[in-house]
């Protein structure tokens, strides 16, 4: 039987093929961003309390009340928002699924979407596969500061969708005021929508503020938000997380969400409604993942590695152009099977796999093997 595939090259995603690669190489694990430590028990609790009281069946397609209500008390509380839980928020299978329905409840065949890359990997294949069209704007490593001027210049009549990512997956970099204020004024008087990838929110460090999109009306009007319980509370693999818009853009992502998911995990929404009470099992992860940051930057200061220190995520990048004339793929490969110690190649997010001789290091770790593998990179 023949078939056309919609998405003919896309393979396997390169996280899945580095942790592989360190499985089967018995190397330290810093390329997945995905937690090394346990999720609160209390958490976990909450969850088990949740499926013994009974709420075991489809949770409403929205998501629960309650949860809906601690999220958008949350955006207000945190960013002056005016969120409304009955209208205004979903609940997720994670933020990879909230942004594939976002695109697939808007993107039609030729509609443009400007993507700034480096770039999150399911952003491209959510647009392809809706018969859109990606207009990539790349980012210029070390500092990745977005040119906005590009992106003006990028806009045309087709163009129906714009991406940011804020605290950036793979840099470590963030979007301060000015840059949001002219995004506001690039955007006015357009039709364009805006979906703000902000999974690590709560992620900012050295005293810097988070520019969420919430704080800015202009933008609010004509934004998706996205984000994720798995990246915040140290449990990627219960695929949980939310979107929030206005209304009339909600009511189209709900007419595709009811039948992509309909509904996700019953017992997490009680137990995170639950968990959102206490403000500072959020507010508190700015310090406690400064703290792996630096332990990090610390363990590889006497290496030849080139580091500029993460602004957010958990992730930091490393530049290795004192090293080897290698690619970073090749580069990566080597360090993981020789030097055991596995990471994210970046020039497969960029443009034409634009290779700036950068590696993506996951630091959410416990702080011995941070230092272990710091021992390491010092050694190369």
């Amino acid at each position: 039987m023949y078939l056309d595939s919609k998405l003919p090259n896309v393979g396997t995603t390169i996280f899945t093929v580095m942790s592989k690669m360190a499985h089967d190489h018995a190397a330290i694990n810093l390329a997945q961003g995905f937690p090394g430590f346990a999720s609160d028990t209390k958490l976990q609790k909450l969850v088990s309390k949740a499926m013994e009281e009974g709420h075991n069946q489809y949770a409403p397609m929205q998501g629960v009340y309650s949860l809906r209500k601690r999220i958008t008390n949350k955006l207000n509380s945190l960013y002056g928002s005016d969120y409304h839980p009955e209208t205004d928020v979903t609940v997720t299978a994670g933020a990879t699924q909230a942004i594939y329905t976002i695109v697939s409840a808007f993107i039609r065949p030729d509609d443009e979407v400007i993507i700034l890359k480096p770039a999150y990997d399911c952003y491209e294949p959510a647009v392809q596969v809706n018969g859109g069209k990606v207009v990539p704007i790349q980012l210029k490593a070390p500092a990745y500061k977005v040119d906005w001027l590009a992106v003006q210049n990028a806009i045309t009549p087709k163009t129906k969708m714009l991406f940011i990512n804020t605290p950036h997956n793979p840099t470590g970099t963030i979007l301060d005021k000015k840059d949001m204020l002219e995004l506001q004024q690039i955007l006015d008087g357009t039709d364009i929508i805006l979906v703000s990838d902000e999974v690590y929110q709560h992620i900012v460090f050295d005293g810097k503020q988070h520019e969420s999109v919430a704080r800015y009306p202009e933008l609010v009007r004509r934004s998706f938000i996205t984000a994720s319980f798995g990246k915040t509370f140290h449990n990627t693999g219960w695929k949980m997380g939310y979107t929030v818009a206005p209304k009339e853009l909600m009511q189209e992502f709900q007419k595709v969400h009811q039948f992509n998911v309909f509904s996700v995990h019953h017992p997490s929404q009680k137990a995170f409604a639950e968990y959102l009470r206490e403000p500072s099992h959020y507010l508190g992860l700015n310090d406690f993942y400064q703290c792996k940051r630096d332990v990090f930057l610390e363990a590889v200061q006497g290496s030849r590695f080139n580091a500029t220190p993460s602004a957010g995520t958990y992730f930091q990048m490393l530049g290795f152009s004192e090293i080897t004339d290698e690619s970073d793929t090749t580069f990566a490969e080597r360090l993981t099977k020789e030097f055991k110690v596995a990471s994210i190649p970046t020039s497969v997010f960029n443009l034409r796999q634009q290779d700036f001789k950068m590696l993506r290091f996951c630091f959410a770790k416990d702080d011995d093997v941070l230092r272990r593998a710091g021992a390491i990179l010092c050694e190369i």
